[in-house]
């Protein structure tokens, strides 16, 4: 018989019962899962990217399936981090009294909107057990181009908001330059970078030559990403000392594994709870069952084991 191997893992001073989180903006605040499982059985839940205020996101339609994955274009709406707390802090304060972390993105489409709503975070959510800066967003002042993109800017935005909070700070990562800003985040104090996020993309209607998003172009996520996305984890995990979340088409406990071994810490369900709804357990167990057949007593002696 085949004895259980130790889940646990420690994500930048965030210890988790088990190494699956869920990638923001596909889980909503958790809640919304209940129905389906008890959500207290995973690592950590990542909830959707508040800002300082509530913002109305992009007009319909936002979402568009595409080959091995979808498009997006939702713009973050969010009802604000004081709309978060007031319609979901008490269930997750529960959730985090039940060892589940609760860690909460924040929004922004500038320095100071970052640092207002982190602020906010602080004196708001107790239940937080990190906050997981989108430096994805646009930035209003530089003409719309991500935050994150350079490592300059990737750099102001956490230099900026490092002095604000002691809590462990994730980086959700664009996905371009990943070494170079991964560097700089790591310089600047970032505790866990979290890569990658979805990938530009374009899908045509070809009947109406128009987008089938309300924007021309979008975010792709989805299984077409992830050999990407393990790359990246990979260079990253060998550039950087910081642990890192894998995110991007993780659909099975081998996609999982996959991540682990290229040297995340941790690993996102994102697309998938779209898809299935029980996929976030699902994944876990088959990941167990994995981490048990490898012959080691803890998940932690994969991370990073990929041999060439």
């Amino acid at each position: 018989m085949v004895s259980t191997p130790n889940m646990a893992v420690n994500l930048g001073g965030i210890e988790m019962k088990n190494p699956i989180n869920t990638a923001s903006g596909t889980y909503g605040f958790g809640a919304q899962f209940e129905g389906f499982y008890d959500v207290s059985c995973l690592g950590a839940i990542t909830t959707k990217g508040c800002a300082a205020k509530p913002w109305p996101g992009n007009p319909s339609p936002r979402m568009a399936e595409v080959t091995s994955g979808m498009m997006n274009s939702v713009g973050l709406q969010n009802p604000g981090v004081r709309g978060l707390v007031d319609g979901y802090g008490d269930y997750l304060q529960g959730l985090s009294d039940k060892g589940t972390k609760v860690i909460c993105q924040v929004a922004g489409h500038s320095v100071d909107e970052y640092v207002e709503a982190v602020e906010l975070f602080e004196e708001l959510a107790p239940f937080a057990a990190g906050l997981e800066i989108n430096i994805s967003c646009p930035n209003i002042a530089a003409g719309g181009c991500a935050m994150g993109s350079t490592p300059e800017g990737a750099a102001e935005v956490i230099r900026a908001i490092r002095p604000r909070t002691k809590r462990p700070l994730l980086v959700k990562m664009a996905p371009a330059r990943v070494v170079d800003v991964a560097k700089a985040l790591e310089a600047e104090g970032a505790d866990v970078l979290t890569l990658i996020n979805s990938i530009s993309g374009m899908s045509i209607n070809v009947n109406t030559r128009k987008s089938r998003l309300s924007r021309p172009t979008g975010g792709m996520s989805g299984p077409a990403l992830h050999p990407i996305a393990v790359r990246m984890v990979w260079e990253v995990h060998n550039a950087v000392d910081l642990p890192i979340v894998g995110v991007g088409g993780v659909m099975s406990g081998r996609d999982a594994a996959e991540f682990i071994l290229a040297g995340a810490t941790s690993v996102s369900v994102g697309m998938a709870n779209l898809v299935d709804p029980v996929a976030a357990p699902r994944i876990l167990d088959e990941l167990t069952e994995w981490v048990a057949s490898q012959g080691v007593s803890s998940v932690t002696e994969l991370i990073g084991a990929f041999e060439g």
